[in-house]
C-alpha cells in the first residue's frame, strides 16, 4: 500500500523490460563459451540451430499474451493522486532480484546444452531477451498513441515478489492504471527518460 491509502504502482513496460538485458547478455556469454565446445552436433549445426531458436524465441516472447495486455490497457483506470509511482530503477532491481536464481539456472542450462549443440542454448536465451525488448517497444508505441502510460499495482504482481518482481499480466492482475505521458521517470516503453525530454 502507498501513502494515505494510495497504491504502489509499477510501470508495466519496466517490468517487461527488466529481464531483457540479463537474458540477452547471459545468452550472449553462454553462446560465446558454448561455441568453443565441439559438441555432439558440431559447431556449424549448433549455431544454425541456435539461430532458428533465437528467431522463434524472440517472436514467441514478443507476441505472447498481447491480447491480455491490450484488454487490460483498454480498461485502465486513471491513477489516483495518492498512488505512489515506483521508480524505474526500483522496478528493474526488484524484478532481477526476484528472478536471480531462475536466471542463474537458465544460464547454466544454456552452457550445459552446448555439449549437445554448441551455442544453441545461449542463442535461445538471448532470443528471449530480444523478445522482451520487442514487447516493451510495442507497449511503448501503444503508450505514445494513447498518450497514457500503463501501470500495475505492485501487490498484484504475480509470484508474491515485493516491489514489482512478478508478471504484469498474471492471474492476480485485475486491471492496469494509467497516467499522463510525462509521469514517472521512464519513457514510453520503459526505457530511461532522457533529461532533455523533461525540460
Amino acid at each position: 500500500m502507498g501513502a494515505r491509502g494510495g497504491q504502489g504502482l509499477a510501470r508495466v513496460a519496466c517490468v517487461v523490460r527488466a529481464g531483457a538485458a540479463p537474458l540477452w547478455w547471459l545468452g550472449v556469454v553462454a553462446a560465446g563459451i558454448g561455441v568453443l565446445v565441439p559438441g555432439l552436433t558440431g559447431r556449424r549445426i549448433g549455431v544454425m540451430a541456435g539461430a532458428v531458436l533465437f528467431i522463434l524465441a524472440a517472436a514467441l516472447v514478443a507476441y505472447a499474451r498481447r491480447k491480455r495486455y491490450a484488454a487490460l490497457a483498454r480498461g485502465a483506470a486513471r491513477a489516483a493522486k495518492q498512488d505512489v509511482l515506483q521508480d524505474r530503477a526500483v522496478t528493474v532491481r526488484n524484478w532481477r532480484r526476484g528472478h536471480r536464481w531462475w536466471l542463474l539456472l537458465a544460464f547454466l542450462a544454456a552452457l550445459g546444452s552446448s555439449f549437445a549443440a554448441p551455442a544453441a542454448g545461449g542463442m535461445l536465451l538471448a532470443g528471449c531477451g530480444a523478445g522482451l525488448w520487442l514487447k516493451a517497444a510495442w507497449l511503448g508505441r501503444r503508450e505514445r498513441t494513447d498518450e497514457a502510460l500503463l501501470w500495475v499495482r505492485v501487490d498484484w504482481l504475480s509470484g508474491g515478489l515485493s516491489g514489482g518482481g512478478g508478471r504484469p499480466v498474471g492471474k492476480a492482475v485485475k486491471a492496469f492504471r494509467s497516467t499522463g505521458i510525462a509521469a514517472g521517470d521512464a519513457a514510453p516503453g520503459g526505457s530511461r527518460r532522457r533529461t532533455d525530454a523533461l525540460v
